[in-house]
């Protein structure tokens, strides 16, 4: 199994993986099928988007309104319990079909990780179904 290290620059924030991505199918010498991505954190996300510039924002704000400021209970931090519940609306796991080398996505579709409490060193494990 391969990984994927990311470190992230900012608390939030959405970072493009499809070189990344491309680059552990062209390590792996596959060249068509699925690679599975598992992201081990809780506080952080995968998923797909369109990145045009001010999109990733977007969503990040979309993202900060869908959960609403309570009382939380956390014990260690109350404050990023928020973090935890969008990172498991959003979730921890991504599977893309891949052909000859390249994955197989929608025009402006990139698969990324969307950061909700960094900056971190966060670990994105690989699997591939051939």
């Amino acid at each position: 199994m391969g990984k994927i290290t990311i470190i992230t620059k900012n608390r939030r924030e959405i970072i493009d993986l499809t070189e990344d991505i491309e680059s552990a199918i062209s390590a792996s010498n596959k060249n068509d099928g699925l690679i599975v991505l598992n992201i081990v954190h809780t506080t952080a996300a995968l998923t797909t988007a369109d990145l045009d510039p001010g999109t990733d924002l977007d969503m990040l704000d979309a993202f900060d309104g869908m959960v609403p400021r309570l009382s939380y209970r956390h014990p260690h931090d109350p404050s990023h319990v928020k973090d935890h519940i969008l990172a498991s609306m959003i979730g921890s796991q991504l599977i893309i079909p891949f052909d000859a080398g390249k994955l197989i996505l929608g025009v402006w579709q990139r698969p990324v990780i969307v950061e909700f409490n960094g900056p971190k060193k966060r670990t994105i494990y690989v699997k591939f179904i051939i």
